[in-house]
């Protein structure tokens, strides 16, 4: 005889049976959803308290492993093809160190005259600050953006002070590069540090940088480089006894006005410097002794202007000259009055 607690007893195990199936499948499911999600990187197992999934971590671990092998894999060649062709710089327009930069270079010409081949023209003198690689339009793009990122970082770190840049004395980069040395000083490490700015700042926007330390602030004024010739004709490096005398020469100072982002490659502008495709400005210009003596002179004369004219206006007026007649003739008797005494000012002021 059957006993129908049997047949009830065999339904309930069933819907449990299809319930631990569901409930095992859902939470397979929800584990497969997890790993997907942006934050598979994040510790699914303490953060949902699951902890009968060790593979699903493992697994997880090894993909990461396998990305973040891939990724120096393709830095590694990216570096490998790297070629800087802009740069950011900082130039010079001071025109006391561009006399004395050019007196140095018309000096050494004047002991080796095939050096004027070796020669930085005039309007190229600057600073480089960083250099990249940008390939394309959009590249060049996002670099104008970062360099327009830069501006408020370097005005935040100068507090709304002015950098000077003072140049003096000459070094070389293995005698193959000649340049003014920027002198020692507390504006050496806020150049560095606005360097090192520049270049985070650029690497975050994705950009190919070099690298921030081997930046050393030099105003290029010669390389041989320039000229292939002259190493056929023997001119293998820069002889330290041509610039003796500028060793510990002082060439002016430079205030820190204007950054640009320029091309290596482009031509140059008529006046000689790089095609620049953004520029920044820091602060506000530096006004010079010349300056403000222009601006005072300029000063004087519209006032000196503005008095003449309210004195020509007021020597018009009929009664002003009508005072000036009595004043003039008064005392006087004229017998013979000839109309050729009368001055009239209407016509001798206009």
């Amino acid at each position: 005889m059957e006993h129908p607690e049997a047949g009830i007893n065999s339904n309930e195990c069933e819907n449990v049976s299809r319930k631990k199936k569901m409930s095992a499948e859902f939470e397979a499911n929800t584990m497969d959803s997890l790993v997907d999600m942006p934050f598979a990187t994040v510790d699914i197992q303490d953060d949902c308290g699951i902890t009968d999934e060790p593979q699903i971590n493992l697994k997880r671990s090894q993909e990461n492993e396998w990305i973040k092998s891939d990724q120096v894999k393709k830095r590694k060649k990216k570096r490998k093809d790297y070629q800087p062709n802009y740069f950011l710089s900082i130039p010079i327009t001071n025109k006391e160190i561009i006399k004395g930069i050019k007196i140095l270079q018309n000096a050494i010409i004047q002991q080796d005259e095939r050096l004027a081949k070796a020669m930085v023209s005039d309007g190229s003198f600057h600073i480089t600050l960083l250099v990249m690689q940008l390939l394309n339009e959009d590249e060049v793009n996002i670099g104008i953006d970062a360099l327009l990122e830069l501006k408020p970082f370097i005005e935040e770190l100068l507090q709304g002070k002015h950098l000077t840049l003072p140049f003096q004395g000459i070094g070389t980069f293995g005698n193959q590069v000649g340049f003014v040395k920027l002198a020692e000083g507390d504006h050496v490490n806020s150049l560095l540090e606005i360097a090192e700015t520049a270049n985070r700042t650029f690497q975050e926007k994705g950009i190919l940088v070099g690298e921030s330390r081997s930046f050393k602030p030099h105003l290029t004024f010669m390389k041989l480089s320039k000229s292939p010739w002259l190493r056929k004709n023997g001119v293998k490096k820069i002889d330290p006894d041509l610039y003796e005398k500028f060793i510990s020469h002082r060439f002016g100072e430079e205030i820190l006005y204007r950054i640009d982002l320029c091309s290596m490659l482009k031509k140059k502008q008529s006046n000689g410097y790089y095609h620049c495709e953004s520029s920044i400005v820091i602060g506000k210009k530096p006004i010079g002794i010349r300056d403000l003596i222009n601006e005072a002179l300029h000063r004087e004369t519209m006032g000196l202007k503005s008095k003449v004219k309210q004195i020509k206006e007021l020597l018009l007026k009929p009664e002003t000259q009508v005072k000036i007649r009595r004043e003039l003739f008064e005392g006087r008797l004229i017998n013979n009055s000839n109309p050729a005494n009368d001055v009239d000012f209407s016509t001798t002021l206009t």
